[in-house]
């Protein structure tokens, strides 16, 4: 599958490097070496997948990252020195896809990126139909998933959600009512990848629940099963309840 991936990354030789193994494996790459002009070429060419050095001039990786969210769910592959688990979940409390800490192994990289784009044409693919609401349709409770648009809207609202959150919902509302454990989330956010830890579920969890929730911290849609995992609600009417959950734990 061929993309148009924009590389931002202030060191010209490590983006001469990605570029020339994207272009070997048939995408097309575009190459900018500062946060500003990264906006910039999104703006203009919207690509198809981001990949991000947080430590850059002018505007960092992070503040690109957040401010790219607020615009669009483009994937971001995020590329940084830093190592340890809190950069990892703040990258993902950003709405990064991925993750990569350097130095790294550029054969490595391009498997990444192939995840990231299988993913995001699996989910823009045709599915298989679940109700009435039309082929591609998920269902649960008040939380609709549209497979192939995309989209996510509860109650009628539309909510914007990263690759890796709306793989969690996609997967948690094909079985409405089910709890799924963490382990069973990060296989299908993320596929085999070892270096995701379980805690990223829980950041995800807490991102949607910004999204879809009236009250993040008494969600009546996606809900906490103490010491097993998370379940999305299949009541018809999620706020009909009124019950008390657990948060995040």
């Amino acid at each position: 599958m061929c993309a148009h991936v924009l590389v931002a990354e202030d060191d010209v030789k490590q983006a001469e490097i990605i570029g020339h193994y994207l272009r070997r494996e048939g995408h097309t790459a575009s190459v900018v070496h500062d946060g500003r002009a990264a906006l910039e070429e999104i703006r203009r060419s919207t690509p198809d997948l981001v990949v991000l050095d947080v430590m850059m001039p002018a505007v960092d990786g992070l503040d690109v990252c957040r401010i790219l969210r607020r615009e669009s769910d483009i994937p971001v592959l995020m590329l940084t020195a830093r190592t340890t688990e809190d950069d990892l979940l703040l990258a993902f409390d950003l709405g990064a896809d991925e993750y990569m800490t350097k130095p790294y192994s550029p054969r490595e990289l391009m498997a990444r990126i192939r995840n990231v784009l299988k993913r995001r044409a699996r989910q823009t693919a045709e599915g298989v139909g679940t109700d009435s609401a039309g082929p591609g349709t998920l269902r649960c409770g008040a939380v609709t998933v549209d497979l192939r648009r995309h989209t996510v809207t509860v109650e009628g609202r539309q909510v914007t959600c990263t690759a890796g959150e709306f793989d969690l919902l996609a997967a948690m509302a094909a079985a409405p009512g089910q709890v799924f454990s963490r382990r069973q989330l990060l296989a299908a956010g993320h596929g085999s990848a070892a270096f995701i830890t379980e805690r990223t579920i829980d950041v995800h969890v807490l991102n949607l629940r910004k999204k879809i929730e009236q009250d993040p911290s008494r969600p009546v849609h996606l809900l906490t099963v103490f010491k097993v995992g998370y379940k999305l609600s299949d009541r018809p009417t999620a706020h009909a309840g009124g019950g008390a959950v657990r948060g995040v734990g």
